[in-house]
Parts: structure tokens; sequence; C-alpha cells
């Protein structure tokens, strides 16, 4: 019941946070909105790059939302966010809006990897600066006494999934039974869990030493980080069938019902709602972040290219 509690907490908030900026003083402008919700860890390419850039060339309004992508597929399949656009990281959110009957086709526009990203500020710095290095291994560093290490809400963002199916990862390629419940402390330890958006903030203020990280964040928050091996950052597709797939665990759902989560490719998808007030110019978003201009901007901000093919 407490997980449930907080779950509502995160969905409500977010809703305001959306519903606010879909409906303020802006929204009566004459240019129409382009609302779009997307996974937290895209905020710095959204806001500064991406969305400024749509809102010149089809001259719209951009408002932009972003959070955990299950929370907010969610929030969406509820009706209690009606935005123009989604882009998520992983399919997962975006078959949940396809069930839904929201969403007919889901284009990949980027993909990225896990890292482990650390604070210059951190007084274990120059040990993850050793670990980046190769002279010790990243997860001895991550053990040490004291320090303080953040991840996302598995239950609400594909990234608090990814880290701890990379930490299991780790456990077989190192072979060290045991060390994803050492680092993380659990599944859901409420110690390490923050909002996606405030994740990498955390980090640069200090409060944190390391946290999880798509690669394509880190970079574009310009934060030092550790390399993962192809074996544990989940960025090989090819991987996916014979390696990635031999870990899973399970999550506790608002519903109250478990879930298991197995890997899933780290590619970001880009679709249209069905529902958008705005269609065209969602098209025109989605059709603009393909494009080679829009393909630029997201190898600037640290993003891999796309890969696999469309979600159907």
């Amino acid at each position: 019941m407490q997980r449930f509690t907080k779950m509502s907490r995160f969905l409500v908030a977010v809703a305001v946070a959306l519903a606010s900026a879909c409906v303020g003083p802006q929204a009566q402008a004459e240019k129409p909105v382009l609302a779009v919700a997307y996974a937290g860890s895209m905020g710095a390419l959204m806001d500064k790059g991406l969305g400024p850039a749509i809102a010149r060339q089809a001259h719209v309004q951009y408002q932009g939302q972003g959070a955990g992508a299950f929370g907010l597929a969610h929030l969406i399949a509820a009706k209690q966010l009606n935005p123009d656009v989604f882009v998520s990281v992983t399919p997962g959110p975006i078959r949940v809006l396809q069930k839904a009957g929201l969403i007919g086709v889901a284009v990949p526009v980027a993909s990225t990897q896990m890292v482990i990203a650390y604070s210059p500020k951190s007084r274990f710095a120059k040990d993850f600066m050793a670990a980046s290095a190769g002279k010790v291994n990243w997860y001895s560093v991550l053990e040490k006494p004291g320090l303080k290490f953040g991840r996302t809400d598995p239950t609400v963002d594909p990234q608090g999934r990814n880290i701890v199916l990379t930490m299991l990862l780790a456990e077989r390629y190192y072979k060290k039974p045991g060390l994803a419940e050492k680092i993380l402390g659990g599944v859901y330890n409420s110690r390490q869990i923050f909002t996606e958006p405030s994740l990498l903030s955390r980090l640069e203020s200090g409060q944190l030493d390391a946290t999880s990280g798509y690669l394509s964040a880190v970079l574009s928050h310009g934060l030092p980080y550790v390399s993962l091996p192809a074996q544990i950052n989940l960025s090989e597709p090819a991987m996916m069938a014979t390696w990635y797939s031999t870990v899973h665990f399970s999550v506790a759902m608002s519903s109250g019902k478990s879930q298991n989560v197995f890997p899933q490719p780290m590619v970001f998808y880009a679709a249209v709602l069905k529902n958008a007030p705005n269609p065209q110019a969602g098209e025109a978003f989605v059709k603009f972040m393909t494009s080679a201009e829009g393909q630029r901007m997201f190898k600037a901000y640290g993003y891999g290219e796309p890969k696999g093919g469309s979600l159907q």
C-alpha cells in the first residue's frame, strides 16, 4: 500500500505539471501549441535543442514535459494527459499506449547506453576517474561505505529498470553473486530513488556521488562518467536474445500486481497520439526528429543513431 501511495503521488504531480503547461497563459496566444511528453532524461535535448528548433520551423509554441516514461504512458492511457507527441525510451511505454489504442506506429529516433555518472564534487571523484581509466573496477567504487548513489523508480521509469538489469548482468559477467543487492539495496530502495528530471541535477550539485545514467543525458549535461562493457550496458540489440535476456526481475505495480521485467532495446521512439489536439504539429515534430538536421542535433547532445525498425 505504501508503494501504491508513492506511485499515486507521482502520477498526480506529473499530471498537474503537464496539464498546467498545456492550459497556461501561453496557450491563449496566437501560435498553436505543440505539447510533447518525453522520457525525463531527454530534458536538455528537448528544451534547449529540438523544442526551440521546431517552434521556429513550425511556428508553434513548444511545451514539453519530461518524466518517467512508464508513468507518462499510464497517465496518457488514462486520459489524464493529452499531449500531441510522446517520446519514450525502450518499447515498453509505447506498447502501453498501443494497447490503449492511442498510438499506431512509433518510429525510432535515437539510441543510447547505460553508464555510471559521477559528480566532480564527490569525495570519490578520484576513485571514479581511476575506474574510468580502467585502473580499478567501477563496481568496487560503488561499494565504498558512505557513497551516495542515485537512480530512478523502476515502477514508473525505464532507466530505473535498466540499472537493475545492468547490475544483474554485471553479476553474471564479472561472476560476482550478490553484486546487485550490495550496490542497489534491493529493486526498490527509497534512499536511492529520485525523479528522472532531478537525478542529474542532484549529481551536478554534489548531493549525490554517482547515479545511473544514459550516455546521451550524461553527455548533454557535460558530466564525467564511467563507460560499461557492451555485455552489461544494454546497447547491443544483437546481444538481446543470447545474453541480455538471461536476466530479469519482478517489480510491484500500482495495481498491486507484480510484473516481470526483461531487457529491452535502448532505443528512443516517437509517436503522434491518435487524439492529439494538434496532430499536424505533432507530425511535423516527428518528421523533424528523423530529418538530417534533427539527427545532427541528437548527435550533438550525445545520442546514438536510431536502431531497429518501427514499432507497429
